[in-house]
C-alpha cells in the first residue's frame, strides 16, 4: 500500500512568544486584544519581543500612546507609529507589513472588531512573512470584550490597581487549542516582568 510523507514542517510546534509564565502568543498568526488596558497588553507584548514594533492607529483617535507613559514597560524608541486616515487603512497597512515580514511585531488600534475574511488575510500575511524571515505576529487592539472572527486567540484586560501595587485581570477569553483562563498579575518595578499574585482564578464558563 502506498504511503504518503507529511511535510515534517507541519509537526513543527510555532515559534512564541511568552508575556509570563502561561501566557504565550504564537507567531505567524494574528491575535486579539480587548478590554480597558488592551494597550498595556501589547506594550507588554512589545516588551516581551526584540525589534521594532510597528503601532498603527486611527489619525482621527485622540487619545495616542505618550512616550512618558510607555517607559515603564518598554523603549519608546522602539516603536514606529503609522496613522491611518481612512479606516479600510488601517487593515491594508496591518496586512501589507505583516507580508513584509520586516517589523517581528504589528500593532493596530481598531475601532470595531473586523470580520472572518479580513482576519483570514491577516493570517496569510503574517504566514507569508516568514519568506523574509521569522513569522510576524499580529495584534489587534478592539473595544469591549472584542469579538473579531477566526482570531488566534482573544486576551482581555482589566486594571484592578491597589494602593501602590499595580495589577491587571488578565482573561484568556478564547484561544484555538487552549482553554479560557484567568491570571491576577502585578508589575512590580518598571520595566520589571509580570508576576502572577494569585493562585489560578475558577475556569470562566
Amino acid at each position: 500500500m502506498p504511503t504518503q510523507l507529511l511535510n515534517p514542517a507541519s509537526h513543527h510546534p510555532r515559534r512564541q512568544v511568552s508575556v509570563c509564565d502561561g501566557i504565550a502568543l504564537d507567531y505567524g498568526r494574528t491575535h486579539e486584544a480587548c478590554g480597558p488596558a488592551r494597550r498595556t497588553f501589547a506594550l507588554w507584548l512589545a516588551a516581551a519581543t526584540t525589534g521594532p514594533v510597528l503601532w498603527i492607529s486611527p489619525a482621527w483617535e485622540v487619545d495616542q500612546l505618550n512616550p512618558d507613559g510607555m517607559m515603564d514597560f518598554a523603549c519608546p524608541s522602539r516603536f514606529l507609529f503609522l496613522h491611518a486616515s481612512r479606516q479600510d487603512d488601517l487593515l491594508w497597512a496591518t496586512e501589507e507589513a505583516l507580508r513584509a515580514g520586516q517589523v517581528p511585531l504589528v500593532v493596530t488600534d481598531l475601532p470595531a472588531p473586523p470580520g472572518l475574511k479580513p482576519v483570514r488575510r491577516l493570517h496569510l500575511s503574517a504566514q507569508s512573512g516568514a519568506s523574509h524571515g521569522p513569522a510576524p505576529l499580529g495584534l489587534l487592539l478592539t473595544p469591549g470584550n472584542g469579538g473579531a472572527a477566526g482570531i488566534e486567540s482573544r486576551w482581555h484586560l482589566t486594571p484592578t490597581h491597589t494602593g501602590p501595587q499595580r495589577q491587571w485581570l488578565l482573561q484568556r477569553l478564547r484561544a484555538r487549542t487552549l482553554p479560557p483562563r484567568s491570571w491576577q498579575l502585578q508589575h512590580s518595578s518598571p520595566r520589571a516582568g509580570l508576576q502572577e499574585v494569585h493562585e489560578q482564578l475558577a475556569a470562566m464558563s
